[in-house]
């Protein structure tokens, strides 16, 4: 069996908090994460009325007060590189019911998980039943692809609720967290939170939308409406129509719901930065003398002149403030224009997930906040991108492609490759499709590997002789062999379900290796297919080398 670097040492240390005293970003995603990959989402009743895929704060308490995370990495080893190594690394989080709920609330705040009795409501109370929200399900998504976890018991939550597919990722400084504020990086989020045409909802109808096609409308940018201000004879003015107006929370909860901000403090420092740049601008605010107002506000450099960029911004957030896009926010929207408003200035870069861009530039939140020159803003790389001949790595010499070229694009995009598997099936040769499939998972699980868990207070035991990494890697390595010889017995034993036609010598060499194998290891013959008594005796590197080297 492949050898683990987990050993018997541990140390323990305090997460990571900001200035403000919530933990830093990376952290609190990756938490976020691994509870929900620890939890059993089902069905929980409150109220009279049962809600699918959802957790309680019992629950959320429990799992979070010991929450244990295994990653094994593969890879070759540094003293015999035909050989394959395996590192498990385990990491327990624990924490009080206090801390935990605390905890909870910061997931709250960040829109990664609402209450389902009220979503409106942004306290995590006791007794409560919670859900996913779109955001959340997006990091839960990445945290998955990225660690290679068996999500399998998730994918009911996938299939039936809204995900969201364009999550602004805000680039962050490393020393503090702070959101890295730049011109460019203002601009690219603007553009977003305004859409790629004016965000009108449309007149209701005696159909209500579902709630796929809620989140749809609400995913094009803010909405807007127009706004009239009354007349005032007394001192002469007239009645005036205000265009393109949103009110103030509307826009909190937007910027918490599509960007990476983690509350609504970062969320209005966002907009109070919209208000600094000139690109919206405040119509009225018809709150009560007595009502307490909370007023965000950022300071930073203006060049003068004739900018609309000014050195303070600041955004009222109360319930009765309402804001306009000036004629400076629609220019840079773009909204006339036959350019793509939602693309920034930056580069291209050929990565599934983001885009990034710099520019020099200030930034102020109560205090001086340094200059930095590596300011970087990340979204998700359009279909329509993809496809422009400029995509890779900022142009292209020429717009001629091979077949192999075209072939990979098929079946790197989920939508193509559905319209390929039709084409397969009326050719009777779909499995060639459900085995690259299959492989490319196998290949990705393979390099990495992770589970995450709530332990008990039983799950230590003091005798027991094997680590919690050593436990974890092992069935790491048992739920890699079992897909290995599933794809095998599937796609290229003789006579299988599945079998490819694939040329006759490689066939004939991958059935000698394998004889070789379980002859050698077990003494017994091999018979064409492998039997799970076989399967245990190999190891990562005999997998490594019948599916990623001979079968491929």
């Amino acid at each position: 069996m492949s050898s683990s670097a987990d050993g018997p040492s541990t140390s323990s240390h305090m997460m990571k908090t900001t200035k403000r005293g919530r933990p830093f970003l990376k952290d609190t995603l990756d938490l976020f994460a691994t509870l929900i990959v620890s939890l059993q989402l089902g069905p929980h009743k409150q109220f009279f009325k049962t809600f699918p895929h959802s957790f309680t704060t019992d629950e959320a308490a429990q799992n979070l007060a010991s929450l244990k995370f295994s990653q094994s990495n593969r890879g070759p080893d540094p003293r015999e590189p035909s050989r394959v190594i395996t590192t498990t690394t385990t990491t327990t989080f624990s924490m009080t019911r206090d801390m935990a709920k605390a905890m909870s609330q910061h997931f709250m705040d960040a829109r990664l998980i609402e209450n389902a009795t009220d979503p409106s409501s942004n306290l995590f109370k006791d007794r409560g039943v919670f859900q996913l929200t779109p955001k959340g399900l997006h990091v839960l998504e990445r945290f998955i692809a990225k660690n290679g976890i068996n999500s399998d018991h998730l994918q009911p939550v996938f299939q039936s609720q809204p995900i969201c597919i364009k999550l602004l990722h805000l680039e962050r400084r490393s020393a503090d967290d702070e959101i890295i504020v730049t011109q460019s990086v203002i601009t690219a989020l603007f553009r977003r939170f305004v859409g790629r045409q004016a965000n009108y909802p449309p007149p209701a109808s005696d159909k209500p939308l579902d709630t796929f096609q809620r989140y749809n409308e609400r995913a094009k940018g803010i909405a807007l409406c127009d706004v009239t201000e009354r007349a005032q004879p007394l001192i002469g003015k007239a009645a005036q129509l205000h265009k393109y107006c949103f009110a103030a929370v509307s826009a909190l909860e937007w910027l918490c719901d599509f960007t990476s901000v983690v509350g609504r403090e970062e969320a209005a420092e966002m907009a109070a930065q919209f208000v600094r740049f000139g690109l919206i601008t405040l119509v009225s605010d018809k709150r009560k003398n007595n009502d307490s107002a909370i007023i965000f506000t950022v300071r930073g450099s203006a060049p003068g002149g004739n900018s609309p960029v000014s050195q303070i911004g600041e955004f009222r957030c109360t319930a009765k403030a309402v804001y306009r896009i000036t004629d400076e926010g629609q220019r840079l929207a773009h909204w006339n224009s036959t350019n793509s408003p939602s693309s920034s200035t930056a580069n291209l870069h050929d990565d599934r997930s983001s885009i990034h861009g710099s520019v020099d530039g200030t930034s102020e939140s109560g205090a001086a906040k340094k200059t930095t020159p590596d300011a970087k803003i990340h979204r998700r790389i359009s279909m329509a991108e993809k496809m422009n001949v400029s995509y890779e790595n900022g142009e292209r010499k020429t717009a001629k492609e091979s077949n192999t070229d075209r072939l990979r694009y098929i079946l790197e995009e989920p939508g193509l490759r559905s319209l390929f598997r039709e084409f397969l099936r009326g050719n009777f040769c779909e499995e060639n499709l459900s085995f690259w499939v299959d492989v490319q998972d196998f290949k990705r699980k393979f390099n990495i590997t992770s589970s995450a868990m709530a332990v008990g207070p039983t799950a230590a035991r003091p005798g027991s002789k094997n680590t919690p990494g050593q436990v974890a890697m092992e069935r790491h390595h048992e739920g890699l062999i079992n897909t290995a010889f599933v794809i095998y017995n599937t796609y290229l034993a003789p006579s299988s379900q599945c079998e490819l036609n694939i040329d006759h010598g490689l066939r004939n060499e991958l059935a000698k290796y394998l004889e070789e194998v379980v002859t050698s290891l077990t003494g017994k013959a091999f018979q064409g297919r492998v039997e799970p008594e076989q399967a245990t005796v190999f190891n990562a590197t005999q997998l490594q080398t019948m599916i990623m080297e001979r079968a491929t």
